[in-house]
């Protein structure tokens, strides 16, 4: 199934993809969740009783709508892989040094509310080397504890994608990834969520981004370093992942920040992230 959160007359509205291509409000369906996050949490218990309603003669919502980032606002920092395609080390180790390739490196990207699917992003004046990177995004479905990857994905709702902006001179500035990756509206999330079983093998996606129509990163999730595996039983083995955590799986190479020379973004670029099996999600640039 694909889930998606939609404003309806400014009321945030958590709905599912209709047999008619058109979103289904849950509500409707005599589902009843505060939120995409309640959503995650309940889905076992809620699950047949959505499959049942669209079974059935389901309305579609008919008045006008927009689409949302699926998860709005996290319950949490979301837990991001840094440099997990082979490509994209070597096209930033000239600006960042890393002393063992080997191990996975992990942060955390603060997102007060996630940018939505068609959002504008924010280009603030105290920026002047604004990135893309376009991410596979795992949420996981049920709290998560000294897990093993042969059972990893157990764990998984589905997956989504993400845009990690991120302002090159406030990781340079700062020395860390945290602030320059954390900015509001630096996350933008969409279109929707696709649950796991919609996806089958998550390591044979295409993952692309192109920037006012051009190709800038185009590779396949089989290029992970850590697969999703890995990192959620690296992340498990002291460290409870809670239903609804939101990993972002790094990005492959052709970053702005990997030409030479640089090529950032400025306002008025459109960047569009697409993952085969979920989608895209288009956002422009806006002086703030």
């Amino acid at each position: 199934m694909r889930f998606y959160t939609i404003s309806v007359n400014n009321t945030e509205m958590t709905a599912v993809l209709g047999p008619s291509g058109e979103p289904v409000t849950l509500e409707s369906l005599g589902v009843k969740v505060r939120d995409m996050n309640d959503l995650i949490r309940r889905y076992d218990e809620v699950k047949d009783r959505i499959v049942r309603g669209l079974e059935k003669d389901c309305v579609p919502v008919t008045e006008p709508y927009r689409i949302l980032a699926p998860v709005p606002v996290p319950e949490q920092d979301l837990v991001c892989l840094g440099v997990n395609y082979r490509e994209h080390i070597l096209e930033t180790s000239n600006g960042i040094q890393f002393d063992k390739k080997n191990d996975t490196v992990y942060f955390s990207k603060r997102a007060n509310r996630c940018n939505d699917p068609d959002g504008v992003i924010p280009f603030y004046d105290f920026v002047d080397s604004l990135d893309y990177e376009v991410e596979l995004g795992v949420i996981i479905g049920r709290d998560a504890f000294g897990v093993s990857a042969e059972e990893a994905l157990d764990y998984v709702f589905g997956y989504t994608i993400i845009n990690d902006v991120s302002a090159r001179n406030i990781q340079r500035k700062h020395g860390q990834w945290y602030l320059g990756k954390s900015l509001d509206g630096y996350t933008p999330m969409g279109p929707c969520i696709v649950t796991k079983d919609e996806i089958g093998d998550i390591h044979r996606l295409q993952i692309s981004c192109h920037v006012n129509g051009e190709e800038r990163q185009n590779s396949s999730t089989g290029m992970m370093i850590t697969p999703v595996e890995e990192a959620i039983a690296e992340l498990s083995e002291g460290m409870t992942l809670k239903a609804g955590t939101i990993i972002a799986t790094g990005t492959p190479g052709g970053v702005g920040m990997g030409t030479n020379p640089p090529r950032y973004l400025k306002p008025g670029d459109t960047v569009c992230c697409e993952i085969s099996g979920i989608g895209k999600l288009t956002n422009t640039l806006e002086k703030k």
